[in-house]
C-alpha cells in the first residue's frame, strides 16, 4: 500500500498486550493530513525505526518514559522530509531524522527531538541505526559507562543487532578482546568474518556456559547488557574485579508476565558486585547523553564512510507492515538494523 498526497495512515495502539504483542494490538486506520500553524512544519515519514523499547511503551507499568495511550499512535524516530515549514530554520525540501515522530505517513512537529541531515546522505536510514539512537547508545554506554582499556575483554549480548555491533566494533577500534552472544550460526559466524570479534557464541546452544568460558580465558572486564536472562546467568561468574556493566535493555524479559522460574539469584549478584567491585549502570541515551550527540555524528560517521565501522540492515516494505516486523524483532527474527521503508 503505497504512501498517499492526500490522507495520513497511521498505526494506533488498539490494546495493551499480555506477554508477548500480538497482530490484535495494532490497528491501521487512515486519517487527514494535519494543518501546519505557526511555529510548526510538516513532515512526510520516508523510513521508520523498530525498536525493542517500545514493547515497554505498549504497556502501562512505571518506566521513564510515559506509555503510549490506547487509541493513540505507536512511537518512533523516523527519516523525514519537511513538506512545508511554518519554523524557523527549516525549509521544504530539509532533509531531517525526528526522534519524536509515530508509525505514520506524516508527523507534525515543533522541531523538537529533530536534527537536520545531510540532503544527500548516500543512505538516510543509517541515521536510525549505526548513526541514530542505537549506534549512540552503544557508543557511549560502552565508552562512558565501560571504559575498556586495550587488552581488556569485552563481551557484548545481542552482537549482531544495532547496539551490539558497534559495541562490539567500537572495543575492537580500541585495542578489546571481544566476544559476541548472538542467536544462530549465520549471526555468529557474520560477527566474526564480518564485523571482526575475536568469537561469538550461539545463545541457544546447550553449553552456551562453557564456550563462554573457553572465549574468555582472561575473565570478563566489560559487559554490555541489553538482553538478560539466561546470557546474564553465564556471563556473571566470569566477571572480572573492577569489571563495568553497562546497562541499557533486557529484551529477554520485555514479554514476561511474571517473575523467572527458578532460584533468586539477587542475592548472588549483589555479593559478586561487592566483592569483585562491579560497576553496573543503566541509562537512557538522551536522558543521560542528549548533549553529546553532536560529537557522537562527528566520531560515527567517518568510521561508517570509510569502513571501520560496517552496517547491516533488516529493511521491511510498507509501513502495513510494521506490527508483524515488531513482533518478529521481539523474537529475534530480525538480522541487523530493523527498520521500515515508507517512501521514496
Amino acid at each position: 500500500m503505497p504512501q498517499s498526497d492526500t490522507t495520513n495512515r497511521q498505526i494506533l495502539l488498539a490494546s495493551r498486550p499480555v506477554g508477548a504483542p500480538t497482530a490484535a494490538n495494532f490497528n491501521l486506520v487512515e486519517t487527514a493530513i494535519p494543518a501546519v500553524g505557526t511555529g510548526q512544519m510538516l513532515l512526510r515519514n520516508r523510513w521508520m525505526s523498530l525498536d525493542p523499547y517500545m514493547r515497554g511503551r505498549m504497556s502501562d507499568a512505571k518506566s521513564y518514559a510515559d506509555p503510549v495511550p490506547v487509541g493513540g499512535v505507536m512511537t518512533c524516530a523516523t527519516v523525514s522530509e519537511v513538506l512545508e515549514s511554518k519554523l524557523d530554520g527549516y525549509a521544504a525540501g530539509d532533509l531531517v531524522m525526528s526522534f519524536a515522530s509515530g508509525w505514520q505517513d506524516y508527523t507534525l512537529s515543533d522541531g523538537a527531538m529533530v536534527f537536520r541531515l545531510d540532503n544527500n546522505m548516500k543512505e538516510p536510514s543509517q541515521a536510525l541505526g549505526v548513526l541514530g539512537m542505537p549506534g549512540f547508545t552503544g557508543y557511549m554506554g560502552l565508552t562512558d559507562i565501560g571504559q575498556p582499556k586495550a587488552g581488556e575483554t569485552v563481551v557484548v549480548a545481542a552482537a549482531t543487532g544495532p547496539v551490539g555491533t558497534v559495541v562490539g566494533q567500537v572495543a575492537k577500534l580500541m585495542g578489546c578482546r571481544v566476544v559476541g552472544v548472538a542467536g544462530g550460526a549465520d549471526k555468529c559466524r557474520y560477527a566474526v568474518e564480518e564485523l571482526g570479534f575475536d568469537a561469538c557464541i550461539d545463545h541457544k546452544a546447550d553449553d552456551l556456559n562453557d564456550k563462554l568460558i573457553a572465549a574468555c580465558p582472561k575473565g570478563i572486564d566489560v559487559y554490555f547488557e541489553n538482553v538478560g536472562g539466561k546470557v546474564f546467568d553465564a556471563v556473571m561468574p566470569l566477571l572480572n574485579p573492577h569489571a563495568r556493566i553497562p546497562l541499557c535493555g533486557l529484551i529477554a524479559q520485555y514479554n514476561a508476565t511474571e517473575l523467572p522460574a527458578g532460584p533468586d539469584r539477587l542475592p548472588q549478584l549483589m555479593r559478586l558486585m561487592l566483592s569483585q567491585r562491579i560497576r553496573m549502570q543503566g541509562f537512557i541515551i538522551f536522558d543521560n547523553y542528549g548533549h553529546c550527540f553532536p560529537d557522537f555524528l562527528k566520531t560515527m560517521t567517518p568510521w561508517v564512510e570509510s569502513g571501520k565501522v560496517r552496517v547491516k540492515e533488516d529493511r521491511v516494505e510498507g509501513l502495513e507492515n510494521a506490527p508483524e516486523a515488531f513482533i518478529g524483532l521481539l523474537e529475534g527474527k530480525n538480522f541487523g538494523k530493523l527498520v521500515v521503508k515508507i517512501a521514496d
